[in-house]
This record gives C-alpha cells, sequence and structure tokens, in this order.
C-alpha cells in the first residue's frame, strides 16, 4: 500500500488483484444487483488508487482498510437509492392532488350568492337595508342608523335579528 499511495502501478495491480474479489463479494452483500455491485467495486478501487496515502499499518490490515472503503461506498448506494424512491413517491403523491378547478369554484360561489339573495328576501325590510348597508357598503352602525333615520339601538337589534336569522337559513352553526 506505501508503494501505491507513491503512485507504482505494478504495486496496484498487485493490490487490485488481492482485494478486487473480495469487495465485489462484500458489495455484492449489500447491493444485490450485479451491475450496481461491479459499479461501486470499481469506484472503490479508483478511490483505493487516489486515498492510498491515507492507508495506515498501524490501525489495521490493508484489507480490512479497503472492505471498510467498500462497505461504507456500497451503504451510501443503498441510502441514496433509499432517498432518490422517496422522493419519487412524495413526487407521485403531489401529481395525484387534484388541480384547481376553476369552473367548479365560480359555480359553488355563484351557488352560494343565490343563497344569501334568498336569505336576505326573508329579512323584513329594516333588517335586509340595515344588514345590506353595514355588511356590503361598509357603514358604521351609527351611519346606518342615521342614514335610515331610526335610533342606534333599533339598527343593532335588526342587525342582530336580521344576522341571527341570516345564520340559520344558510344553515351555518352557531
Amino acid at each position: 500500500m506505501l508503494r501505491v499511495a507513491r503512485g507504482d502501478q505494478a504495486a496496484f495491480t498487485q493490490v487490485y488483484d488481492a482485494v478486487c474479489g473480495p469487495v465485489l463479494g462484500l458489495v455484492r452483500t449489500v447491493l444485490r444487483d450485479p451491475a450496481q455491485s461491479e459499479e461501486v467495486t470499481q469506484e472503490v478501487l479508483v478511490e483505493l488508487w487516489r486515498t492510498a496515502a491515507r492507508y495506515r499499518p498501524s490501525r489495521g490490515s490493508a484489507m480490512t482498510w479497503v472492505l471498510t472503503l467498500a462497505h461504507r461506498r456500497a451503504v451510501d448506494r443503498v441510502r441514496s437509492a433509499q432517498a432518490a424512491g422517496d422522493r419519487e413517491r412524495r413526487a407521485a403523491l403531489l401529481a395525484r392532488t387534484p388541480a384547481y378547478d376553476q369552473v367548479a369554484e365560480q359555480v359553488e360561489a355563484r351557488l352560494e350568492r343565490e343563497q344569501v339573495r334568498r336569505c336576505l328576501r326573508g329579512l323584513t325590510e329594516l333588517q335586509r337595508q340595515s344588514v345590506t348597508l353595514a355588511y356590503y357598503q361598509g357603514l358604521t352602525y351609527r351611519q346606518v342608523a342615521e342614514l335610515l333615520a331610526v335610533p342606534l339601538g333599533t339598527v343593532k337589534t335588526r342587525l342582530r335579528d336580521g344576522l341571527i336569522r341570516l345564520r340559520d337559513c344558510l344553515g351555518v352553526g352557531a
């Protein structure tokens, strides 16, 4: 390994011959796919050539170091495949979400407006005028009272009664 670290190709050939089989065997047990196993084995051997200087004989045998590199690379490949699968499943779930249906929304809005108009017609004249002025024209209760020439308390009572009747007519919970 020391000669491989210095760039000795003949030494790398010897190391390659010694570790290639065990590396492929280990990687194949982790990945189970022959094509991916061969690819990862090649990556490990290229990494071995590039990083041979990192090998420390005091920490273990060269075979142990190479097999550790191989195992880590194989596990990384499994995790990468799992993450890709997870991303694809999330994308498929997002693709199944129904798109915004503008026509349906417009139809619903029109039906709701018609129901509100029908319910407004069921109010007394003072209730309908008070609700319309306060909620559709944005006037304050005091302004509604002045405009209709009735006491403020009467407007408040008519608004409260009118809103209760609207709630009941529209089927909205209290």
